[in-house]
């Protein structure tokens, strides 16, 4: 289907581009949330005559989206959740999970803003790119953990998805191996 975009759309195009797009995604997707019109005579003359006010629109939600960014640039979001020994999730964070906790230190991002492709499933901390508008993304850092003392350890850069043995540990557990192995091995022969 040719439609005639009134915003800059992924890599479709920029505002004012006709543009051939799957039926279903501009039916579904581009024409519903008002991003693109039918590429019709009456549409072309009606693009023509608003363009001035779509590009005045389009630039002041860039600007409140700029606005946001730099108010974003470099946040970081702590999420507490439960984990196993390995550092895996008994559940997930999701964009949802996301969203909420930047609301709740004062920022308006909607779900679809977040660009998470799979939730995260492990402890650690992950960069999370936000498309705020067509022109503007920011990069914020989520850090999972199972408590707030450790979400501070991860923040100051401690890995703590490694098990981290000291050597007392580590020459103790190895020794206990080579015990237990000696023994399984003598009462073979002894039989």
């Amino acid at each position: 289907m040719k439609v005639i975009l009134l915003e800059r759309v992924g890599r479709s195009g920029h505002i004012g581009d006709e543009v051939n797009v799957k039926d279903g995604f501009a039916r579904n997707f581009l024409l519903p949330q008002g991003k693109a019109l039918r590429a019709t005579e009456a549409n072309r003359s009606k693009f023509a005559r608003d363009r001035a006010d779509i590009e005045k629109r389009n630039q002041e939600r860039r600007e409140a989206a700029s606005g946001i960014a730099a108010g974003l640039n470099g946040h970081s979001v702590v999420m507490i959740r439960q984990a196993g020994e390995t550092g895996q999730l008994y559940g997930s964070v999701a964009s949802r999970d996301i969203s909420d906790a930047l609301a709740a230190d004062g920022y308006s991002v909607g779900r679809s803003q977040i660009d998470l492709a799979t939730p995260i499933k492990t402890v650690g901390v992950h960069p999370v790119s936000l498309n705020l508008h067509a022109e503007v993304a920011v990069t914020i850092t989520v850090n999972v953990a199972r408590s707030a003392d450790e979400a501070n350890r991860q923040a100051a850069g401690e890995d703590l998805t490694a098990i981290n043995y000291d050597d007392a540990a580590a020459e103790e557990f190895a020794a206990g191996k080579a015990e237990a192995g000696s023994a399984a091995d003598f009462s073979e022969d002894d039989e």
